[in-house]
């Protein structure tokens, strides 16, 4: 930086902002920003077909909500990343403990929609709390397997899995199958990252496969999914074959913004399969980048948490960007008819408040974990705020 520059971009800027600049990893910074901004710039071409569909006056209802989203989930994302440790932790139990509340109050005042209680209305705002107690699930288990291994009497491993058992629990009741494979996938991450010993992965695993299995057989929802699937020929598929067909139209380059087609005849093409429509106005070369910014988030999140000095940050951190790397890794598995469709948005791209929202919440934790501060990585990586990154 220059003499020139804004203050609260010089090096020697010892205000909260200032320190908080020169000790977050811009590239993890820089690469959730444009993911921020895609998703709002996109909204505006989903959002002409999807308010005709749903009756709107307004072509851009969508698009002026998630723009607010988007404002929103940038305030959200930094003044949580400028956190300390200890107060995320603090923030994590907070809404984890709110979320689940408000889960459990979901069966008496919840709104239902396609054959699932999950969301609660509020103020003209649907909430779904499931999105902002993913996050706060993954640091509070982080913690409590941090605490467990320093061996001062804490039972960390026990109130961890009474923690994600009591979400899965609460997920399966409205149901909400997706969300549990996307929470025990990270939580059997952060399993693994403790250094706990193999036999308990493993039985974690099976325990998984059992008990996920099991929803097939239990769940009329998730059975009718599995079988559209598996037997296309036998069952309605007209979503995800609009969608299919929306990726394989948008060739190499795409037809253009705002000029797809495809998105005027499915409901879910602003939201869970709006991955389709800028495949189709984009192209392949877009969609395969998009799909490369969220693989250098994660490995960029990853490497940096995987450096901490720290059990609970490195634990924490690395879970939080398993998360958003699995659940844009399912989101686009479904709109290629590669898994059965889930109701599951891709991070920042997708149109929706609580999951915009609950993505600045998940970043910014992740972003916080990460920053530089005395001690945090090994070697002199976090000695000082300094302008180069690792």
């Amino acid at each position: 930086m220059t003499g020139s520059s804004p203050h609260a971009f010089l090096r020697s800027d010892k205000t909260a902002l200032g320190r908080w600049w020169w000790t977050t990893d811009h590239w993890l910074l820089g690469a959730t920003a444009v993911l921020i901004v895609l998703g709002v710039l996109l909204s505006f071409g989903t959002s002409p077909a999807a308010a005709a569909r749903l009756r709107y006056d307004d072509s851009f209802h969508f698009a002026i909500r998630q723009t607010v989203f988007g404002g929103g989930a940038v305030v959200m994302l930094i003044a949580v990343s400028m956190m300390t440790p200890r107060q995320i932790r603090r923030t994590a139990f907070f809404v984890y403990l709110a979320m689940i509340g408000l889960m459990a109050a979901l069966p008496f005042l919840g709104h239902e929609a396609k054959g699932a209680t999950r969301w609660i209305n509020f103020a003209g705002f649907t909430l779904q709390p499931s999105e902002f107690m993913k996050p706060a699930l993954v640091v509070l288990v982080a913690w409590m397997f941090a605490e467990g291994q320093k061996g001062e009497g804490v039972p960390g491993v026990f109130i961890a899995f009474c923690l994600y058992g009591l979400a899965v629990a609460l997920l399966l009741i409205q149901p909400d199958v997706g969300q549990t494979v996307l929470i025990t996938i990270a939580f059997g991450a952060a399993f693994w990252m403790a250094g706990v010993p193999m036999s308990w992965i493993m039985g974690l695993g099976i325990t998984a496969v059992i008990g996920l299995g099991s929803t097939y057989f239990l769940i009329p929802h998730v059975h009718n999914r599995v079988q559209t699937f598996l037997s296309p020929d036998k069952a309605d598929k007209h979503q995800i074959s609009q969608a299919s067909e929306a990726i394989a139209a948008g060739g190499l380059f795409g037809r253009g913004p705002g000029e797809g087609v495809m998105k005027r005849g499915v409901p879910d093409m602003h939201t869970d399969f709006a991955y389709s429509v800028l495949a189709e106005e984009y192209g392949l070369i877009f969609s395969l980048a998009l799909i490369a910014l969220f693989g250098f988030l994660v490995a960029r999140g990853l490497y940096k948490s995987l450096r901490l000095s720290d059990p609970f940050e490195q634990v924490a951190a690395a879970g939080l960007f398993v998360l958003v790397g699995q659940q844009a890794l399912i989101n686009v598995a479904v709109n290629l008819n590669m898994i059965p469709t889930k109701g599951m948005t891709l991070p920042f791209i997708s149109y929706g408040g609580s999951s915009m929202l609950a993505m600045g919440l998940t970043l910014g934790m992740a972003l916080g974990l990460t920053r530089k501060r005395p001690g945090a990585y090994a070697g002199n990586e976090g000695l000082a705020p300094t302008g180069a990154f690792a």
